[in-house]
């Protein structure tokens, strides 16, 4: 992470010291530009200032005049005739002939400069045209020595140079704090897929931010619960099956070794035979179980759905499971609107009443009543499973269709309960594209809504 962080300062320091450097270069070439223009500009504004005297009274008394103007400046003055023959300079051995042959055309009034490389001469220099009644009788030279511009780009280089290592500074300075800012939640997120992987789910990351980085560690946070949950889970689920394997078993075998050990009569014989069978008829059961919801985990679970008439369907159901409930002295209720069909597996809708109808007859007592109530609203089909039973209680409602989940455990090892009914039928109705629900009170109940979509009717009046 320390690598990340150490690119991630070098990058941002490179892209700033290119940007500052850019704009310190554009405004120190800006600057210059604009302090000579201006020394230019005072050079020709002079230069024309002494043309204009001396357009007013050409003699030589305002020639000497001029002259002494310039005698305690900076700049100089050299005045020509027209052919450019010097008649005055208040530097005599300043040296213009060159320049006079420079001049190309005709000098506009304004005066141009003649000289503004200051980098590469010793000064700069402007020419303005004396003129009387609209003819050229000579010409003005001001000259002014690039000393004083250097002296100020020397200064000016010197001020850009302590502020271009002060920015400098504070920019690396900031660059280290918002990469350690930056890599801070990056190494913390490092750390907690490390422990992850060593199967350590049990960490705690800020979820605060509202950036892509708090998103990630909302993602690694979620994840993080979620495998530390499916921990759990696989935890409970192997205890479960090894207890749930276990018990059948230790039956199978202890009464299997009585029969093959002892001298029993034959009433005993047939007890522990009915008991052999009924636990290995219970371990048959759980390993089905066991095997169907192994294949909805894998999405190899096969619905093969059809049309359903459900007054046949209803009939059979009926008809299986009305003794067990008479013998307990349950009430058994069906109730559905005649002439209606539906669009599923009808084995696996079979399987699902079957399971809500067992733990119904396991937590019934004589006298409750069970009913099922089958209706149709618009295209979907509504079933409903209720009973008058102990009922759920309402911490243990969010849980009661996660795999071997008991109300109560005690209680639903001696009648018999696995805890994968309710897991069979949730995955089951899902995997038909329904829903279930469920709602219980203590002592009052509990009743579970299936619905499915693509039912049809062709009557409309109901059954009992």
């Amino acid at each position: 992470m320390r690598k990340l962080s150490l690119k991630l300062g070098i990058i941002f320091f490179i892209t700033l010291f290119c940007i500052e450097t850019f704009m310190m270069f554009f405004l120190h070439v800006s600057l210059t530009n604009s302090r000579v223009e201006e020394e230019l500009a005072s050079l020709q504004a002079r230069g024309n200032s002494h043309r204009t005297i001396l357009e007013q009274n050409f003699n030589e008394e305002t020639l000497a005049h001029v002259v002494l103007m310039e005698s305690n400046e900076s700049t100089d003055v050299v005045v020509t005739d027209y052919e450019g023959t010097i008649l005055v300079s208040s530097q005599p051995d300043l040296e213009i002939s060159d320049m006079i042959h420079k001049i190309e055309g005709k000098i506009p009034y304004e005066g141009r400069i003649l000289q503004d490389d200051w980098q590469e001469v010793q000064a700069i220099a402007t020419i303005s045209p004396i003129q009387n009644q609209q003819r050229t009788i000579g010409y003005v030279f001001m000259f002014q020595n690039t000393d004083s511009i250097h002296a100020l780009m020397k200064r000016l280089n010197k001020h850009f140079l302590i502020v271009g290592i002060v920015s400098g500074l504070v920019t690396i300075a900031v660059i280290i704090v918002l990469s350690r800012q930056l890599a801070k939640p990056l190494i913390q997120m490092k750390e907690a897929t490390l422990k992850m992987s060593k199967g350590d789910f049990t960490v705690a990351l800020s979820t605060n931010g509202k950036d892509e980085l708090g998103d990630l560690s909302n993602a690694i946070q979620l994840l993080s619960n979620d495998l530390n949950h499916l921990k759990h889970e696989r935890k409970e689920f192997l205890s479960s099956i090894a207890h749930e394997l276990r018990t059948p078993l230790t039956f199978i075998k202890g009464y299997t070794d009585i029969l093959s050990k002892r001298d029993l009569t034959e009433q005993d014989r047939q007890k522990y035979l009915a008991i052999i069978i009924e636990e290995t008829n219970r371990l048959s059961r759980l390993i089905k179980d066991l095997f169907d919801l192994a294949k909805m985990d894998e999405n190899s679970f096969v619905i093969e759905q059809q049309n359903v008439h459900l007054n046949s369907f209803f009939t059979n159901i009926e008809k299986k499971l009305s003794p067990a409930f008479q013998e307990k002295g349950i009430h058994f209720i069906v109730r559905y609107e005649e002439g209606l069909t539906v669009w599923v597996d009808e084995a696996r809708l079979e399987q699902i009443l079957i399971n809500l109808l067992n733990n119904a007859l396991i937590y019934c007592a004589s006298g409750d009543t069970t009913s099922v109530t089958a209706k149709k609203h618009n295209d979907v089909l509504s079933i409903i499973v209720q009973d008058t039973g102990k009922g759920i209680p309402k911490k243990d409602l969010p849980y009661i269709f996660e795999r071997f989940y008991r109300v109560e455990k005690s209680r639903s090892r001696a009648l018999g309960g696995s805890g994968l009914g309710l897991a069979i039928v949730k995955e089951l109705v899902q995997a038909h594209g329904g829903e279930v629900k469920v709602s219980s009170e203590i002592n009052k109940g509990t009743t579970f809504e299936l619905s499915f979509k693509g039912v049809e009717t062709d009557e409309n009046h109901f059954m009992h």
